[in-house]
């Protein structure tokens, strides 16, 4: 690590402070350009330690930048992983409302429900679906701290990967006999889709992302808990969203979710 538990601690709070209260800031490396990837995930665990603090639930966890392509952009190997506590959670059918978010957008995605905890390392699809109680359409609302959306790796990861708001509805569905890979998904904004997908956009198998998480934390001697919804990556470009949007996701096999911007 290149940065002090005192640095770590305050920019965890002038992050979170940022995403309580709304507004923006610039990127964090701009000040610290030599900060490493412990350093993001130290701040991210202190933003996280933060808010179970004030007693605030951890009720799932999450894997973004998912696309091969986006990894080879970015110049990494695997995804970069968040989590999500109960103030994150929106009932299917929900509102979410926009003086409270930034500039929001959302992602379609799969989402995994935990029967029994997944530890790494050498975690693989196959220990995920064993692990695995149901699928869940799930619709994740990113909204970055950062001005602008502009943001590099290591200030994403900072800043929670974006986390902010999710759904799961829909169907719950045994990943016995689905074909994650193949699986199609539409998202729909007041009524109109604006984006589709397979569920092979994230690694080959949304239950690689879960996998690589699950690795991710053993390096970190933690794990996957039992009954954590886990959110596998979006499917699709993320899709802006505004006040008096409606948004929709609707998977083959699981039904849908759908949540109201006001």
């Amino acid at each position: 690590m290149k940065l002090d538990a005192a640095t770590v601690a305050r920019l965890a709070e002038q992050l979170e402070s940022c995403q309580l209260e709304a507004r923006d800031t610039t990127k964090i490396t701009n000040d610290y350009p030599d900060m490493d990837w412990d350093d993001a995930y130290a701040i991210q665990d202190a933003i996280r330690a933060r808010k179970l603090g004030r007693g605030r639930r951890l009720v799932g966890l999450k894997a973004g930048l998912t696309s091969h392509a986006k990894m080879k952009q970015m110049g990494v190997t695997s995804p970069v992983f968040g989590f999500m506590t109960d103030d994150y959670a929106v009932a299917d059918g929900g509102e979410v409302r926009c003086v409270e978010l930034i500039h929001p957008k959302v992602e379609p995605e799969i989402a995994f429900v935990l029967r029994e905890a997944l530890r790494g390392p050498g975690c693989h699809v196959g220990a995920v679906l064993a692990a695995t109680a149901c699928l869940l359409p799930g619709v994740e609302v990113i909204d970055s701290r950062y001005r602008d959306f502009k943001f590099d790796l290591k200030s994403v990861i900072a800043d929670n990967t974006s986390a902010s708001r999710f759904v799961v509805g829909g169907v719950p569905t045994a990943p016995a006999g689905t074909d994650l890979a193949t699986v199609g998904v539409i998202l729909e904004k007041n009524g109109e889709a604006v984006a589709m997908g397979v569920g092979a956009a994230v690694l080959g198998n949304p239950a690689s992302a879960v996998a690589a998480l699950a690795n991710h934390l053993a390096a970190r001697g933690e794990e996957i808990p039992a009954g954590a919804i886990v959110l596998s990556g979006g499917i699709t470009e993320a899709v802006a969203v505004a006040a008096g949007d409606t948004v929709t996701l609707r998977v083959h096999g699981m039904g849908s979710t759908s949540l109201r911007f006001v």
